[in-house]
């Protein structure tokens, strides 16, 4: 759960969260314990649904504070109501006070695809989830969401420099370094830009989607959703953070679902290699972003855990690096802050 201080603070908050609730009349409200952490300043409750309304909402329901300084509650509720029309597994919305920034959902259960994902699994699972996006993006208009135009895909690279090589690493760029990265920067960016348009989650991967046995995945955490490049989701999905597979399994998955988004009619680019490279540059781009989010999260926030993570994300980064001449002044880059990093003991 976030410490940061916001208006209120966080247990005038629970208290105010607390005494909403009880006006409902829906919850034990002395059940309530955490459901999840989140990397942003949202908090979630778990509660047990009074006895006589279990037939119709379930035994438990989830509670949001969302302090409306700090996250856009009406953003949720948007995308929440373009999944479910999309035919996606979302949390229903029970009750909400959107000016202060509660809500009460569905509760999706407990069993992220993180818990449950193994080799034998994956396919079937994985499966579900491209079946899922795909719904998405077929529902897609534009004007409908926020667009991920250049100005947007530049603030999240500059995340890279300023957390992750400046505050992390604690290395000074020379100018011709951050020449050298602008012009990588440049590379990624024309790629996505040059992409066809979507629907697109931002955070589609293994935390955000719930194992469920009937209408599989669940997917949370939406409310940053934005309109494209129609790669992004499936980089953010198979290109994951928190769980990394063979290449040659996530190329497999990766023609999968550029035959069925052919098939169906979403704007792919229609050759399969020119497509992966699409897929290559866009998640490259969520990684730099990952990069500097993470190291964000721990110096600013106070959130260490996300650390642990950052070595499989260098790994994508230095992969993808080397695979494209464009792209190989990054991996150069990041030899050279090796070289330079005064943390000691810190390999990447």
């Amino acid at each position: 759960m976030s410490t940061n201080s916001t208006s209120t603070t966080p247990d005038q908050r629970l208290s105010a969260l607390t005494t909403w609730l009880g006006t409902l009349g829906l919850v034990e409200v002395a059940s309530r314990r955490p459901a999840s952490a989140d990397a942003s300043f949202r908090r979630y409750f778990r509660l047990d649904v009074l006895p006589a309304l279990r037939a119709k909402l379930g035994d438990t329901l989830i509670a949001m504070d969302a302090p409306p300084e700090r996250e856009n509650v009406p953003a949720f509720i948007h995308v929440q109501g373009l999944l479910i029309d999309a035919g996606v597994t979302a949390p229903a919305i029970v009750a909400q006070d959107v000016p202060n920034g509660f809500l009460l959902l569905s509760d999706l259960g407990t069993t992220t695809y993180l818990q449950r994902l193994t080799i034998d699994n994956a396919p079937f699972m994985y499966s579900d989830a491209v079946d899922t996006l795909i719904k998405f993006q077929l529902a897609s208009q534009p004007g409908v969401l926020p667009e991920y135009d250049r100005a947007f895909i530049t603030r999240e690279l500059n995340l890279f420099p300023e957390w992750f090589v400046g505050k992390h690493l604690g290395v000074t760029m020379t100018d011709a370094q951050q020449a050298q990265l602008d012009k990588v920067f440049e590379a990624i960016i024309s790629n996505c830009l040059a992409q066809q348009q979507v629907f697109m989650h931002r955070d589609f991967h293994s935390r955000n989607l719930m194992f469920l046995d009937q209408g599989n995945p669940g997917v949370l955490d939406f409310q940053d959703a934005v309109f494209g490049p129609v790669t992004y989701d499936l980089g953010s999905l198979l290109r994951d953070a928190y769980v990394q597979w063979d290449e040659e399994i996530v190329l497999d998955w990766v023609v999968r679902y550029w035959q069925r988004a052919k098939q169906l009619g979403l704007p792919v680019n229609p050759d399969i290699d020119a497509f992966y490279q699409d897929f290559e540059f866009m998640a490259l781009q969520r990684h730099l972003k990952i990069l500097g989010i993470f190291c964000r999260l721990n110096y600013r926030d106070g959130k260490a855990n996300y650390l642990a993570d950052l070595p499989t994300v260098i790994d994508y980064v230095r992969k993808t690096a080397n695979r494209y001449i464009v792209l190989k002044p990054l991996a150069r880059l990041l030899d050279a802050f090796e070289d330079k990093a005064p943390v000691v003991g810190y390999t990447f």
